[in-house]
């Protein structure tokens, strides 16, 4: 295991939750958006993550967890950014321009379905996680300084 191995993966994380916080924000802005260029509604966008490991271990302990068939994880990566497909809520206003013309929903308008509480509490989340990757830099840099004060 390298010197800055702990700061390489506590990079990917921070790296990740920086993105994770942008889409949130996206969906934040949009959570009004009845009309978007492929018509209909905005819908909600989520990341996809996935942990990143060593498919070739350099080395092992006695105290890996059997889980960890590939070793120790070298960080975080981002698969994909998902649209959610599921349906927006229905506000009755016939006078709105994106209103339904015709059928069992007419003169309702369709919603994103955005909802703020949730994407609130994911925006927390995600800010959390960033700063104890931003601590694990920190506390590296920390045992790197004190590695060199007891080399003089």
């Amino acid at each position: 295991m390298g010197m800055f191995t702990s700061i390489n993966i506590a990079a990917t994380g921070m790296a990740a939750e920086r993105l994770r916080t942008d889409v949130i924000s996206d969906n934040i802005a949009n959570a009004s958006t009845t009309r978007t260029q492929d018509g209909g509604p905005f819908k909600k966008s989520t990341v996809v993550m996935r942990p990143v490991a060593d498919a070739n271990p350099q080395w092992r302990t006695p105290f890996t967890p059997s889980s960890l068939d590939n070793g120790p994880g070298k960080g975080v990566k981002v698969l994909e950014i998902t649209k959610d497909t599921s349906e927006g809520r229905l506000v009755y206003d016939p006078t709105h321009p994106d209103a339904y013309q015709s059928g069992p929903h007419k003169g309702y308008v369709e919603y994103p379905n955005v909802n703020i509480v949730n994407e609130m509490v994911d925006l927390i989340s995600a800010s959390r996680a960033y700063e104890a990757n931003a601590t694990v830099v920190d506390g590296a840099k920390d045992m790197f300084s004190a590695a060199l004060e007891i080399g003089r």
